[in-house]
């Protein structure tokens, strides 16, 4: 592979992971990344929605001998946990067995890990303080301005790959260059971060194999455990709703609100007024644009080609698939990055977009379906079709976390299978009146229609 000089705009999960793969193909690589550098100054608290590492993740980590490594730091939760207003628990198991689990991780811990994994290799250089301020793309030319010291300078290579967020500079200064599509859609909901801590001697005060969930119809409370015996929990609340993040402005108001939304969650979060107001509320965007590449100069990936709004937990397992899938692509086209960059696009847009589509519908799911008696029946019944008819059928969530099925087709082939079973689970009180094979075979005969109905 001829040796040349990559530019990465972003030292986040997607860039630092990216330059890794890069520099074992023998590349330079310079990464200028916003921030300051994480394992050395002290970041904000109110961010770090912790990561739900699956299949899709570990793969594109294992590719670079990373996965032992990072989930020997993961805590596996083996399914959602429910917890209603008068605190009865509903446990809903992810997979069919104890082997399907997604792995919760602390963002910070793991883009440090990358960090450092990346800068050991000694071809690659990260620069901290670099704010992007646009540049000539189709010249392959960026400026940086330094904001510890106030400098600007451009930089050029053979190529820039930004991976640089949802809020990412370079694709707004693509937008300059015309004929650049692109919506984004905000929620009308916002998070806001809090914190259970850990119990008498760093224990868990609940279920450390857990996703929990406070469902609540138009909003929901997550947690997800943390090594130390603490949840990162994430409320998800509209702003301008009753209630809403826009009517709770007092100490009094959050207090009354979780008395009566949460309460069993008041005896677990000591510093609820503290962490309430001391940390940010945050926005949840969709963003889809094409082209995701100019020429061979740029290109954009992860959340700067497709953000996501986080209720998959794909976020981070799709970027990590983007860095593999770019990878096979040099592996193909080496340093024809016009041809990389292209076929790089044809193969991941469609994907992009289904999950995207499937990340908005899992939170209505998270926050209402799973409190629904139907949907709850359909989820046995999709673990018992699994065992029973195993290799031919998959649900559309083992699909997209277990498998690497690709997003498309996972979302084309479930939101069949979904249909059928919320139709043939309508009614029924217990799972043992469903017939198995029965709906089975009304599957196999709704997906055989929908495959003859695409090839004519």
């Amino acid at each position: 592979m001829k040796k040349q000089h990559v530019i990465l705009v972003g030292a986040g999960l997607a860039g630092s992971l990216l330059a890794i793969y890069l520099a074992k193909r023998g590349f330079q690589v310079d990464i200028y990344e916003r921030r300051p550098d994480m394992r050395q100054a002290s970041i904000s608290a109110g961010r770090s929605i912790n990561l739900a590492l699956s299949v899709r993740g570990i793969h594109a980590l294992s590719r670079v001998n990373l996965d032992q490594r990072v989930l020997a730091d993961a805590l596996p939760m083996t399914g959602r946990m429910m917890h209603a207003v008068d605190g009865q628990l509903t446990y809903q198991p992810y997979g069919k067995n104890e082997n399907e689990v997604i792995n919760s991780i602390s963002r910070r811990g793991l883009n440090c890990l990358l960090m450092d994994t990346a800068e050991s290799e000694n071809n690659v250089r990260i620069f901290f303080n670099q704010r992007c301020l646009g540049g000539d793309l189709e010249a392959g030319q960026l400026i940086f301005r330094d904001e510890a010291r106030g400098e600007t300078r451009t930089v050029s290579g053979d190529t820039i790959i930004a991976t640089d967020g949802a809020t990412s500079a370079v694709r707004m200064e693509m937008q300059k260059i015309g004929r650049f599509n692109l919506s984004q859609m905000y929620l009308e909901h916002g998070y806001k971060e809090l914190t259970i801590p850990p119990g008498a001697g760093g224990s868990f005060q609940i279920d450390k194999n857990m996703l929990h969930i406070w469902p609540r119809g138009d909003y929901m409370l997550i947690a997800l455990p943390n090594p130390d015996g603490s949840f990162t929990c994430t409320l998800f609340l509209g702003y301008a709703s009753t209630p809403g993040f826009d009517g709770l402005k007092t100490p009094a108001d959050v207090l009354q609100f979780f008395q009566e939304i949460f309460p069993d969650t008041i005896p677990l979060i000591p510093e609820l007024s503290e962490d309430f107001f001391s940390n940010p509320t945050g926005n949840l965007i969709t963003i889809k644009c094409l082209p995701w590449h100019i020429d061979g100069k740029v290109l954009l990936l992860g959340d700067a080609a497709h953000a996501i709004v986080p209720f998959y937990g794909q976020g981070m397992n799709c970027a990590f698939e983007d860095c593999a899938i770019l990878d096979d692509c040099i592996s193909e086209y080496g340093t024809d990055w016009a041809r990389v960059y292209q076929a790089y696009q044809e193969k991941r847009k469609a994907d992009a977009d289904a999950i995207a589509d499937l990340a908005l519908e899992n939170f209505i799911e998270m926050r209402d379906s799973v409190a629904n008696p139907t949907f709850l029946l359909k989820r046995k019944a999709e673990l018992l079709l699994e065992e029973k008819y195993p290799g031919k059928f998959l649900s559309k969530y083992s699909m997209v976390s277990f498998h690497r099925t690709a997003y498309a087709a996972a979302m084309k082939k479930g939101r069949i299978q979904d249909s059928v079973l919320m139709e043939m689970c309508e009614g029924l009180t217990d799972i043992d009146q469903l017939d198995l094979d029965l709906a089975f075979n009304n599957i196999q005969q709704r997906l055989s229609a929908e495959a003859e109905s695409n090839d004519s």
